[in-house]
């Protein structure tokens, strides 16, 4: 179960365009959570194609399992993967595609194989399982019909401020990945896009021997005893901005001056609250004019019409 870079090929083709791509989500910590039917599909694929072969492998063999073939797939030689794995469901082949914990695609690579079997007429099937997002989400208490998933916020830059704003502008929780490095100063962030009284709930080592959730408020979430660790993968889920009384305007104000400090200009602030937010037009538009937002260099100039005209 070693990895080649010989090219793939078929032990016994099948007629062209019957293979299947069948994305199989593997545990996440405990290995219990690997599924009958995941076990099954990943002994009985053609080849399987994995982030790490030796990290795939021991996983299969600790679970007494052998593939017939692994292959890497991660994010530095996908590209290059598609067409050779394409070959091979051309040939009528079935191939697993695994992440090394939780369900691929995921913050993890494949969706350029995914997108180009289904663009290929392929059949592509999920077999789920674990999912990181999910398991911190319904352990969080917090209202989950709907959310947003952030999963690894950018590490520094205008486009970390942006999506910082965004997490703190949205009225449904946000679910976030973070390394152990950068918790504690995400957290930090966090707590003063937010406020220090919006809740978190930091989730580390989920499934595993060494489990721990913390919940509270962001302005204690950094002295947290789960972030102090230090160690381990971590999930955390911020609750959606406060919703106000209809008319009172705090929240839509409050969104419109975070998105300001994050660089964006009146027009695009006044997209995003609309989108995030869900209110109409015109009162996103005239809460940033009572807040006098400047327009951004690429804005348009001010509206010649009333807020929610025609024309």
């Amino acid at each position: 179960m070693t990895d080649s870079e010989a090219p793939l090929a078929s032990a016994d083709p099948a007629p062209a365009g019957l293979g299947t791509l069948v994305v199989v989500a593997t545990p996440i910590g405990n290995l219990s959570d690997l599924s009958a039917r995941a076990a099954a599909a990943l002994t009985d694929a053609d080849l399987v194609c994995c982030e790490d072969t030796r990290h795939t492998g021991r996983l299969l063999a600790t679970l007494g399992l052998r593939a017939r073939r692994l292959q890497s797939l991660h994010a530095h030689n996908e590209r290059e993967r598609v067409e050779e794995v394409l070959a091979l469901l051309g040939g009528g082949a079935t191939v697993a595609l695994v992440s090394d914990a939780g369900t691929p695609l995921v913050s993890d690579p494949g969706e350029r194989l995914v997108a180009a079997a289904i663009a290929s007429g392929f059949e592509v099937r999920a077999v789920p399982g674990a999912s990181a997002v999910l398991a911190a989400l319904v352990v969080s208490g917090l209202e989950v019909g709907r959310w947003r998933f952030e999963g690894f916020l950018p590490r520094k830059g205008r486009e970390r401020r942006d999506r910082l704003a965004l997490v703190a502008a949205s009225g449904e929780p946000s679910v976030i990945y973070e390394a152990p490095t950068r918790v504690a100063a995400t957290l930090r962030e966090l707590s003063v896009d937010c406020g220090p009284e919006r809740q978190v709930v930091v989730a580390r080592e989920l499934t595993k021997l060494h489990e721990e959730i913390w919940r509270g408020p962001l302005g204690d979430a950094e002295e947290s005893p789960a972030a102090r660790v230090a160690r381990g993968e971590y999930v955390l889920v911020v609750a959606g901005a406060p919703q106000r009384p209809t008319g009172s305007g705090v929240d839509v104000e409050r969104s419109l001056r975070a998105l300001l400090d994050a660089g964006l200009g009146r027009r695009d602030a006044v997209a995003a609250v609309e989108a995030l937010l869900g209110v109409p037009h015109r009162d996103a538009y005239a809460a940033a004019l009572r807040l006098g937002l400047p327009d951004a260099p690429g804005d348009a100039g001010p509206a010649t019409t009333a807020p929610g005209s025609s024309g």
